[in-house]
Parts: structure tokens; C-alpha cells; sequence
């Protein structure tokens, strides 16, 4: 169980404490949007691109989004609640909006509710991994290429049974295809491989997440070119290096895709360039 606070709709409650109805659109629907932050030194990383992506996803879901759901606001509840539960270093900020109880697929309202939770991070997340993941396919559900595919939606099952596939697998990770058989995203990241010195990612169009790090190195000045394309398995197969991003971890490198073994020469600049706080 998790310890320490948590901030609803702008109050603390113990973490354990029960906060919601069996109403809660949310559980019910996975109506709703969430962004996950990186906390460091009592700043949010990247919180000019989170909260774009957010105020995005909000509009776009039509929620009546109130005059006091500023980045400002939302920024003051992660600061608070970081204090409050002393974690000053590095922490883990999730931030979920849902849609107000009450209705059936159809709201009776489009009133946000909102929860913000922090969590302790390892140092360990600011260092390149050392050994490279173990990627595979998971085939069994398909991204959708539509207007919410770029959303964190709080309906996340195809990336949950991805996650349970992968851990019953010995994998580190799996990827998750589009309608079209081609490379969408991983259960948590950004996919990334380099070819000839150029490094390739699907548009948003293939059905992956609008990841906050995946936007921040396509707008980044690179020592690479980068370009967005679509990716299908023969790509990942032919590729120098494939590497992962999110907005927690940063970059991480793939040392084996199937049959297929990778360097990290890349993926290593990369994170020195990111981490260096060059872009």
C-alpha cells in the first residue's frame, strides 16, 4: 500500500484513505487523460510540454475545463505534495483528470475532477541502463490510428496485458502494433531505431502516444538527423540501434530485438546531451 499523501481536487488525504465512489467515471470507462512526471530537485522536467499535452487531451476529451486548471495550478499541487511527503531529490508525479460521476457511456456533466500522487524514484533513473532490454512483439491487442491515440488515456488495458505478456516472457519490454501491422509504441515509451546515422520514429498518425520526451528530441538540435516515419518489424530488424524513450527514464537502449543483437553508441549521446541539460 502506498505511504504517505496524496491531493484530491486540491485536498490531502492519506494515501490509504478511500476517495472514491464505485461511480467514478474512471473505473468505470477510462474517462479521462493522465500525465506522468519526472520531480528533480523540486521541478517538474519538460512541465512546459506535460501540460500542453494535457490542456490538449482535455479540450479534445470536451471537458469544461475551469478558469483555475492553469500549468501555475497544477505545478503549485506537485510542489505541495512533494513537501508534504518529503521528497525533495527525485520524485514520480502522476497527474489523472476524470470526468465527474454520474451517467452511463454518456456524462451527465463535463465538470473534472482531478488526482495528483507522488512516489520516491531510484537515482538509477538518471543513469543509461547498462545492459540493453530485451524487446519483443506483443500481438494480441492493436493501437487504433485516430484523433485519441495520441492521448494518455486512462484506459490503458492493451498496455496493461502488453506489461503482463512481457513479464511472463522474460522480456524487458514489447512493442504494440497498429491496425496496419506497423510499429506503434512499447507499453511505456517512445520507439526509436537508428539507420545510416538518421534516427527514425512513427508519426502520431501510426497510434502512438504523443510521448513528452519523443517531442522534446524531434524539436531538440541533435548531433542526428531525425525524422519521423512509419516503422514496420523488418525496420526494427535491420536497424543499428533501437532505443526507448518516456519522460521518467529518459533514453534507454535495446540490446536485443528477436534474433537481432544492438549497439548503444546513440542512445549513450543522447542521454549525455538530455541529461547534460543541452537540450
Amino acid at each position: 500500500m502506498q505511504v504517505g499523501f496524496l491531493c484530491y481536487n486540491g485536498k490531502f488525504y492519506s494515501s490509504g484513505d478511500p476517495i472514491f465512489t464505485a461511480d467514478n467515471r474512471s473505473f468505470r470507462y477510462g474517462d479521462g487523460c493522465f500525465e506522468t512526471m519526472r520531480v528533480h530537485q523540486g521541478q517538474v522536467v519538460l512541465s512546459d510540454l506535460h501540460f500542453e499535452r494535457l490542456f490538449a487531451s482535455l479540450n479534445l476529451l470536451h471537458f469544461d475545463i475551469p478558469a483555475h486548471f492553469t500549468k501555475a495550478f497544477f505545478l503549485r499541487q506537485i510542489t505541495d505534495l512533494c513537501h508534504k511527503n518529503n521528497l525533495l531529490h527525485l520524485a514520480r508525479v502522476r497527474l489523472t483528470v476524470f470526468r465527474a460521476d454520474g451517467g452511463l457511456y454518456e456524462p451527465v456533466n463535463n465538470i473534472p475532477s482531478y488526482l495528483v500522487q507522488a512516489w520516491e524514484l531510484s537515482s538509477t533513473v538518471l543513469e543509461l541502463n547498462e545492459n540493453g532490454l530485451v524487446l519483443d512483439i506483443f500481438s494480441d491487442a492493436r493501437k487504433t490510428s485516430d484523433k485519441y491515440s495520441f492521448i494518455k488515456s486512462n484506459n490503458c488495458l492493451p498496455y496493461v496485458m502488453g506489461a503482463m505478456y512481457s513479464k511472463q516472457h522474460g522480456f524487458n519490454e514489447v512493442l504494440l502494433l497498429n491496425q496496419y501491422g506497423r510499429v506503434a509504441d512499447s507499453t511505456m515509451a517512445n520507439v526509436f531505431v537508428v539507420r545510416h546515422k538518421t534516427i527514425y520514429t512513427p508519426p502520431l498518425s501510426e497510434g502512438c502516444v504523443c510521448g513528452v520526451m519523443r517531442k522534446h528530441l524531434l524539436k531538440s538540435e541533435l548531433p542526428f538527423k531525425t525524422e519521423e516515419k512509419p516503422l514496420t518489424i523488418e525496420d526494427l530488424e535491420n536497424a543499428d540501434e533501437i532505443f526507448l524513450t518516456n519522460a521518467i527514464q529518459g533514453v534507454r537502449w535495446v540490446g536485443l530485438f528477436r534474433d537481432s543483437s544492438y549497439g548503444n553508441a546513440t542512445a549513450a549521446i543522447l542521454h549525455e546531451v538530455l541529461f547534460d541539460g543541452k537540450v
